[in-house]
């Protein structure tokens, strides 16, 4: 099956990027500069990731809150007017199907949906519509992430006025002549944009950002070690359809009204979780040793299967291996002890609370 391009794919070519299927397109998982060098300019300045993969949708009409709340467990009536909420499309059992953005702007809800699972929340949302409610998917319209603490000030030097624009918060600019929607969220843990633009924008808005010396252009493989040393789950890996947003430290997208009137898919398992605790929850691990730990690397403790890593690798941060994973809860405590069973060669690892690097999101000056 031929892999779909995104608008900056010979951008991409053009300054040494090394591609790679994913999720159904071609995308860059490094440049020449390598993935450690890129997740570590992400941390100390600012790197630019194109996200236009996943999938940028918009609900409008009366029915568009109803429909959304009919499938997650967000209030999606007190998302005010400038205002972004993580959220969860859930089954029945409280699995979840995927994780979600949802903006309100100009009167209309804006979702971003992940890549690998764009088809079927289009037609898991296309299920719900009404005569109340369109659904529009913005298939002419690229997304830039540019994350790192120097991210504003690479806007503010192309004309960008951020006073009052904070941590999920959405607005819509003028930038370098064309009309763009920004969100301040980010996937990395350090402050961060992602700017929509028009398909036919895409390119030169690259080329203008990477001209700042603060920019370092990063691949896949960078995004993916700085979300998991900011402890961001990732579905397929984290998160899946058996895995509750309880079990993998999602409290804070269950909306409290939500709870209290337990009249999303699957409350009943959820609120029982929250009351009851869940039988395991995701947490942080740190391998000894110099060797990195695996995805689906068996969690042992006393001999007994205890749990699996979800993710793992090298943390360029930490200069050291990591990894995030579920274990029983008795033994989520960080500090706690465990083995995992590498190839039958059990090596040391101790759980870690989440993130394993600070997050840094702006939230406004402290007065």
């Amino acid at each position: 099956m031929e892999t779909l391009k995104t608008p900056l794919y010979d951008f991409h070519i053009d300054n040494g990027g090394r591609m790679v299927a994913f999720a159904g397109w071609d995308m860059p998982v490094q440049y020449t500069s390598g993935i450690k060098a890129e997740h570590i300019a992400t941390r100390r300045s600012c790197g630019l990731f194109d996200v236009s993969h996943m999938a940028q949708i918009t609900l409008e009409g009366a029915g568009a809150e109803a429909l959304l709340e009919k499938l997650t467990p967000t209030d999606v009536g007190a998302i005010t007017e400038g205002r972004v909420r993580y959220s969860l499309f859930l089954n029945a059992d409280g699995g979840i199907l995927d994780d979600l953005m949802i903006a309100r702007i100009n009167n209309s809800l804006q979702l971003v949906v992940n890549a690998g699972r764009a088809k079927h929340d289009t037609a898991h949302l296309r299920g719900y519509l009404d005569t109340n409610t369109v659904m529009f998917v913005l298939e002419n319209q690229a997304l830039l992430a540019l994350q790192g603490p120097a991210s504003s000030t690479v806007l503010e030097n192309l004309g960008l006025n951020l006073n009052g624009f904070t941590f999920m918060q959405i607005r819509q600019f003028e930038l370098l002549g064309s009309a763009v929607t920004i969100t301040r969220s980010g996937y990395t843990g350090e402050d961060g944009f992602e700017i929509s633009v028009p398909a036919v924008d895409a390119v030169r808005f690259a080329e203008a950002l990477l001209s700042d010396d603060n920019v370092v252009l990063a691949g896949l493989g960078a995004r993916d070690t700085l979300r998991m040393e900011a402890g961001l789950p990732l579905w397929g890996h984290e998160l899946d359809e058996s895995t509750t947003p309880v079990e993998a430290g999602l409290r804070f997208a269950l909306s409290k009204r939500r709870c209290d009137k337990a009249d999303f898919p699957g409350a009943s398992r959820i609120i029982n979780e929250l009351t009851n605790m869940p039988k395991r929850q995701l947490v942080g691990l740190l391998p000894e040793g110099g060797r990195p730990v695996r995805e689906g690397t068996e969690l042992l403790h006393n001999g007994q299967r205890v749990g699996h890593i979800s993710s793992g690798g090298f943390s360029p941060s930490l200069n050291r291996p990591a990894a995030l994973g579920f274990v029983a809860v008795p033994l989520a405590a960080a500090g706690t002890m465990l083995a995992a069973d590498n190839r039958g060669k059990q090596t040391p690892i101790a759980v870690a609370a989440l993130p394993l690097v600070p997050h840094r999101y702006f939230r406004g000056k402290k007065t």
